[in-house]
C-alpha cells in the first residue's frame, strides 16, 4: 500500500486504498474478509495503542460490524484487542502468537524489499523545517515510556 512515512507516522495514500478495496471486491471478497484488521508498528518496546491509534480505531473502524487493532513493538512486544459493534458490544484484548517458521499462501518474501521501496516514502519537509523523527511526539507520554519499556530492564 502506498504510504507516506516517519519513525512516527503514517499516511496511506487514498487513491491506492480505494483501489485495493475495488480490487479484493472485484475478486469476489467482502470487506469483512480484507478490511477489518489494522496492523501496525511502534518504534519503541512498548505495544500499548497510543491516543492516536485509539482515534484512528475508532474513526476508521468504529461502525465495522468488528475489527482487530494490532500492534508490534520492538523486542517481540505486541497488544492485539477485538472490537464487536453489533448484538451486545464488547471488546477485549485477545492473545496473539507469531509464527515465522513456515511459509503461508501468497507469501512472497523475495518481493518484499521491492515492495517496500515502491510503496513506502519518507515523509518530505517543508522548507525551513528542521528533521526531527519525533516532531509532534510526546516522548514523555504515560503509553510509551514507562519503566516496564526502559531497555535492559526487560525481563
Amino acid at each position: 500500500m502506498k504510504q507516506t512515512c516517519s519513525l512516527v507516522h503514517v499516511a496511506f495514500d487514498d487513491e491506492a486504498v480505494a483501489n485495493f478495496f475495488d480490487d479484493q471486491v472485484d475478486a469476489g471478497l467482502r470487506p469483512e474478509q480484507f478490511g477489518r484488521i489494522w496492523i501496525h508498528t511502534h518504534p519503541g518496546a512498548c505495544p500499548e495503542p497510543s491516543p492516536t491509534d485509539e482515534a484512528t480505531f475508532e474513526r476508521v473502524f468504529g461502525r465495522s460490524d468488528w475489527a482487530v487493532m494490532f500492534i508490534l513493538a520492538r523486542q517481540g512486544r505486541s497488544y492485539a484487542r477485538l472490537r464487536m459493534n453489533t448484538g451486545p458490544t464488547f471488546e477485549c484484548e485477545i492473545p496473539v502468537r507469531r509464527e515465522y517458521s513456515e511459509p503461508f499462501p501468497g507469501c512472497q518474501p523475495e518481493n518484499w524489499e521491492e515492495e517496500y521501496l515502491t510503496n513506502v516514502h519518507p515523509e518530505q519537509l517543508q522548507p525551513g523545517r528542521r528533521l526531527s523523527a519525533f516532531d509532534g511526539f510526546d516522548c514523555n507520554a504515560d503509553w510509551f515510556f514507562n519503566e516496564s519499556n526502559v531497555e535492559g530492564d526487560l525481563k
